[in-house]
């Protein structure tokens, strides 16, 4: 029977000393926030897409960026810390990414290469976690790469929207600071990427390498 290799991250793991213990309660504000952040995210295609109340849709989009980062530091500042929370989180971000640029391309907001570049990474990310669950690994901890690349795009997408749904003098300052963040968020989502499979290869070089089968 395989066992894990030494140093590794089981997959309940959520961090180095100091961290806020992991709980298994539902109920907390924390993941209140998520569920409300993942609501949004149909309540954003309806304005954008069916009702096209562009700048309703700029507000709900900006709400839910900035609030990526509240749900977790009052969970770690009240200590409600949860394995539910944990998974909301990261999964409201993605949903948050993934039905922009979705409703974007449509819009003709972004063009669909930079939706196609974005979305390959989604799914080298998700070929990665294939691999780690077959080896009996949970998901990688989140890199600070990666929220701040998720900051950087939840950042750039109201501001785009902002730019296509506004006045030429608008449109011109804010698709500069849009595209900017934009790009910034692009690239350092690839590197997150990049720094989770490598750190999936480690870990499946370890099971197998001669001496870790008991």
């Amino acid at each position: 029977m395989a066992r894990r290799p030494t140093g590794a991250l089981p997959p309940e793991s959520t961090g180095g000393p100091g961290a806020a213990p992991v709980g298994d309660r539902i109920l907390t504000l924390p993941n209140l926030i998520s569920f409300v952040r993942l609501l949004g995210v149909p309540l954003f295609l309806y304005l954008l897409l069916v009702a096209h109340a562009d700048i309703a849709a700029v507000v709900v989009l900006a709400i839910g960026g900035t609030t990526d980062w509240v749900d977790g530091w009052i969970a770690r500042r009240l200590r409600q810390v949860s394995r539910l929370g944990e998974l909301l989180d990261p999964l409201a971000d993605r949903l948050y990414i993934l039905a922009t640029l979705v409703a974007f391309t449509a819009r003709e907001v972004v063009p669909w290469q930079f939706t196609a570049v974005l979305l390959a990474r989604e799914l080298l990310l998700l070929g990665s976690l294939g691999v780690l669950r077959r080896h009996g690994y949970g998901p990688p901890p989140v890199h600070y790469v990666g929220k701040t690349a998720t900051f950087l795009l939840l950042a750039a997408f109201p501001v785009l929207l902002l730019a296509h749904a506004t006045s030429a003098a608008t449109a011109t300052v804010a698709g500069a600071v849009g595209w900017a963040l934009a790009w910034w968020g692009l690239a350092l989502y690839w590197a997150a990427g990049a720094l989770y499979v490598v750190q999936a290869a480690r870990l499946v070089r370890a099971v197998r390498a001669p001496g870790v089968a008991a």
